[in-house]
């Protein structure tokens, strides 16, 4: 997925940046790091989205609220876990943060290159 972005990104002619910040929080690990960065905005690719890289991103928002942290997810209606009701994008939803599936929306790279 990341190599899928990246590709997307470069077709686009976007300046874009890999892994650039290292963001500490309180918790372990004690840094984050974004996969994307565009501007002022953060990219974040996402197969699977586990408890702790959920438990990581509300920290994180909780710790940084002035940063803008995006999901891309290979399925954003994949369940939580196995029985659970609730999806990927009702999480992003429910804690406020945008997210899209398979690729990044044309909105938001005209958005990012704004900026």
């Amino acid at each position: 997925l990341e190599e899928r972005i990246g590709n997307q990104l470069d077709s686009l002619k976007v300046k874009w940046e890999f892994e650039p910040d290292k963001i500490p929080y309180i918790g372990k690990p004690h840094t984050y790091t974004p996969d994307f960065k565009i501007g002022s905005i953060y990219i974040e690719t996402k197969g699977r989205f586990l408890a702790k890289d959920r438990a990581k991103h509300l920290l994180v928002r909780e710790q940084h609220p002035e940063l803008d942290i995006r999901f891309v997810f290979t399925n954003p209606n994949q369940k939580l876990y196995k029985g659970a009701k609730t999806t990927y994008a009702d999480w992003c939803i429910k804690h406020g943060f945008n997210y899209s599936r398979s690729r990044i929306p044309e909105s938001w790279i005209l958005e990012m290159c704004r900026d």
